[in-house]
């Protein structure tokens, strides 16, 4: 069982709100938290910003506070992302999945990627993890962190 697996099943949905380490935070809408300097992920955000059609997502980097204390309350490195994490429903999904939760959120033809779902978890999250331990070499680190795009300010949180 893949570390997301085993954490989507032990947490109750919304058991953040019951932790004092994190602050209090809007979840009304599906949270992606994202490490701000990666190039790769940067850019995944900026995808989603151009394909969320309804505002579906709000965003949030790993490098804040929230985003810190969110890692740590999954037991995840909270310096080392090596996952973007998506909150929906108050259920915390990691890895593959996070990324076929967000791509389905996007409607048609992101979506259609719940095909990759026919795959096995494992193997999925074995690649995810390949992409995701390389992802700075491959990609490339952000000199600044992406904390918000003036047009979309609202969509973020601090």
């Amino acid at each position: 069982m893949t570390l997301g697996a085993a954490l989507n099943r032990a947490a109750a949905p919304y058991d953040y709100r019951g932790d004092p380490s994190v602050p209090a935070f809007p979840d009304d809408r599906p949270i992606i938290i994202f490490d701000g300097y990666c190039a790769l992920c940067s850019g995944w955000v900026s995808f989603v910003l151009r394909h969320d059609r309804t505002a579906a997502f709000r965003l949030l980097p790993a490098q804040t506070a929230l985003g810190a204390a969110l890692y740590r309350h999954y037991r995840l490195d909270p310096e080392d992302y090596e996952t973007n994490i998506l909150i929906a429903d108050g259920v915390a999904f990691f890895k593959s999945e996070s990324a076929l939760g967000m791509l389905e959120r996007l409607g048609p033809p992101w979506a259609w990627a719940r095909i990759l779902r026919l795959m096995p978890a494992a193997l999925r999250d074995r690649l995810y993890e390949i992409v995701a331990r390389n992802r700075l070499r491959w990609f490339g680190r952000r000199d600044q962190c992406l904390i918000s795009a003036p047009r979309y300010e609202d969509r973020f949180l601090s």
